[in-house]
């Protein structure tokens, strides 16, 4: 490989070794939370599989980020950083077609859980309709590459838009529920999804729409099904040009860094879970109103006194 494109004076050097920092802490922090899982539960000792799922999911993500950013590409373009058969997209793809269902299944398990501790049908519903959509958005994404129709990843990146403001809204249901830390850690989390659908909104969707536009008026020629999957096995374009790569950098820093700090702290939550009942609100049941409504025991109410005369 020839590294003397590394230099100070070529942003997509800086940008490629940000994303090396950053995926080496992810690892790190993995690794650091799996040790905890081992000490905190006796029975995941006897194997390095034994882990909860939580965190057996959150490693595929984890891994898999630090894959695509160890060898960056831009799929339908069939740019990479690297000269080699890693950086197909037909292996860049698989890999992230299936970190991203794990990192979707991450939340459809903490949203299904919460919404079982706090009995919230709306959440639990949710919980159940975000895989699917990303199931879904996965295929766009496929037909997007194989095809290199932007118009897949319009389409692919809405559903993305559509499954988090679900996810929001069952947070912000689920708040309702709790108080102290767990209603502030789904406050942030909430803050945070907005960020997200804000960036993809006015951002990431409008960029694919573009793109689309502005082949469909070129006239662009799209690949076949069998045609393209032979394609995106095969041509890749090393090239170090921020030009080619501006218009990654923004989501794929922020996909590699924020999107994975928010699945290590998804892959914590069986840390923590036992604890989330006391911070449930309960309100007062009938039969603890009626408790309260009725005499102490062993006093019987007696017969209304008499009344007084002079």
């Amino acid at each position: 490989m020839n590294f003397d494109w590394l230099a100070w004076s070529n942003p997509v050097a800086i940008w490629w070794c940000f994303l090396l920092i950053v995926s080496t802490t992810n690892i790190v922090l993995w690794f650091l939370l799996h040790r905890r899982f081992r000490q905190w539960s006796p029975r995941a000792r006897r194997g390095i599989l034994r882990v909860e799922i939580l965190v057996l999911l959150c490693a595929a993500y984890v891994f898999g980020c630090a894959f695509r950013s160890v060898l960056p590409r831009a799929d339908v373009q069939r740019i990479s950083l690297f000269d080699t058969w890693l950086s197909s997209v037909l292996v860049g793809r698989s890999v992230a077609t299936i970190a991203e269902l794990c990192f979707v299944l991450q939340w459809a398990i903490v949203l299904h859980q919460l919404a079982h501790m706090a009995k919230a049908d709306t959440a639990r519903n949710i919980a159940k309709v975000i895989v699917p959509l990303i199931l879904l958005a996965e295929l766009c994404s496929w037909y997007a590459v194989i095809t290199t129709n932007y118009l897949g990843n319009t389409f692919e990146n809405s559903l993305w838009a559509v499954t988090f403001l679900l996810i929001a809204a069952a947070l912000l249901r689920l708040m309702n529920d709790f108080r102290g830390p767990v209603r502030l850690a789904l406050g942030l989390a909430v803050a945070g999804i907005t960020v997200y659908l804000v960036f993809l909104v006015r951002i990431d969707v409008p960029m694919y729409f573009a793109r689309w536009q502005a082949d469909a008026a070129n006239g662009k020629e799209l690949f076949g099904v069998l045609a393209g999957l032979h394609d995106l096995g095969t041509r890749w374009t090393v090239t170090h040009d921020i030009a080619q790569w501006k218009d990654e950098i923004a989501w794929m820093s922020l996909y590699f860094s924020l999107a994975v700090w928010s699945s290590l702290a998804l892959g914590g939550f069986g840390l923590v879970k036992h604890r989330l009942p006391q911070y449930r609100l309960r309100p007062a049941s009938a039969s603890m109103v009626s408790r309260r409504r009725s005499p102490p025991v062993g006093r019987e109410p007696g017969p209304a006194p008499a009344p007084r005369t002079h």
